[in-house]
């Protein structure tokens, strides 16, 4: 396992203009597959534009205490990059006045920004629908000054979406490093002793699932069948939902596949599982994310490639939600992850 981000290594791979060079030529620039704009003009999808915003994504910094070694925004404890104080507030003045009603923090590790519980705090008082955190677990045992996450959640209602690879040791330490499943275990138990992801509690506990290799995820409702059984007689844990997520060509999921010399067989897959239908849901239509430092996304994805929106409107300090809905999405090929089977999306599958 690497212990340092791309960035940190100087791998080219960090540079997202070399991400983009790779997945507009190759095979797609030789006419061997259809660009992913090609695809969507033969259903007449092409142009891409946003339906009604429901979800706002705010990524708090590329901090986290983990190296995964498909992270497609190459976080881990070198990465500096985390939002200010300032950013925060602008970001609060849009949550206050947006129609969007899910709030989805991110990261990195969103609770490694130090401001990270003075912005849920206030987040909340903002009558927002569904106030989601994504956390990969082991935050919550890093040390001493995380432990009472749990509480500190159940406290602000937070809606917790946790990482978790697989039910099984050898699977998730080989995906997060060693020691993660182990931590990852007692994180899930102690959420379950304040109430989270019980049958019929409000405290809503859900788990992700990104395969661990160069092939799509499986069907979710069958996976989370298994987890749920899994965690359940092993060590009598409890959560409602499995998201399955399909890896995207994206840093350091791209820097594997090439390793391994499975980029095009990633590719063809991903086009060969091409679903129109997916097309319709993906979450670039209702989501708007919003980085570290204030840019405004169609989506998580597109912030890791520096693709910001084609809005006259850039920037959350300059936010207006009527001129943002008149855009079109910035699309190229690893969009074909978000389309491939039954879709994906961070609320898991779309069709």
């Amino acid at each position: 396992m690497a212990t340092k981000s791309l960035k940190a290594r100087n791998n080219d791979i960090a540079n997202t203009s070399r991400q983009m060079e790779i997945l507009s030529n190759g095979i797609f620039a030789d006419g061997e597959l259809p660009t992913f704009a090609a695809k969507i003009k033969e259903t007449n999808q092409f142009p891409l534009r946003p339906k009604k915003l429901e979800i706002l994504q705010i990524n708090l910094g590329y901090m986290c205490n983990q190296v995964c070694e498909h992270c497609h925004v190459d976080a881990g404890p070198d990465r500096k990059e985390i939002m200010t104080l300032d950013t925060m507030k602008q970001c609060l003045e849009v949550i206050q006045k947006t129609k969007a009603h899910t709030l989805d923090l991110t990261g990195g590790a969103p609770e490694m920004n130090p401001n990270f519980r003075w912005f849920v705090e206030e987040a909340s008082k903002a009558g927002i629908k569904d106030f989601i955190v994504r956390s990969n677990l082991t935050i919550i045992r890093a040390n001493k000054k995380y432990y009472d996450l749990p509480q500190f959640f159940k406290k602000h209602n937070v809606h917790v979406v946790s990482s978790m690879p697989h039910w099984t040791r050898g699977k998730t330490d080989k995906q997060r490093g060693d020691g993660v499943f182990d931590k990852s275990i007692k994180a899930l138990q102690e959420l379950n002793a304040v109430g989270y992801g019980l049958a019929g509690s409000d405290l809503k506990l859900d788990l992700v699932y990104n395969p661990s290799g160069a092939f799509l995820p499986g069907d979710q409702q069958a996976l989370e069948n298994d987890f749920k059984k899994a965690l359940k007689d092993e060590f009598d844990i409890d959560f409602h939902s499995l998201f399955a997520i399909t890896n995207l060509p994206i840093s350091r999921f791209l820097d594997y596949l090439i390793a391994s010399e499975n980029y095009e067989d990633y590719m063809i897959s991903l086009v060969d599982a091409y679903n129109p239908t997916a097309v319709k849901n993906v979450m670039c239509t209702n989501t708007l994310s919003i980085s570290w430092d204030g840019w405004l996304f169609d989506c998580d994805f597109n912030q890791m490639l520096n693709l910001k929106v084609a809005s006259k409107v850039k920037h959350i300090k300059d936010y207006n939600e009527e001129l943002l809905q008149d855009r079109n999405i910035i699309i190229n090929q690893h969009c074909y992850g978000c389309t491939a089977g039954a879709g994906s999306s961070c609320q898991g599958v779309v069709a």
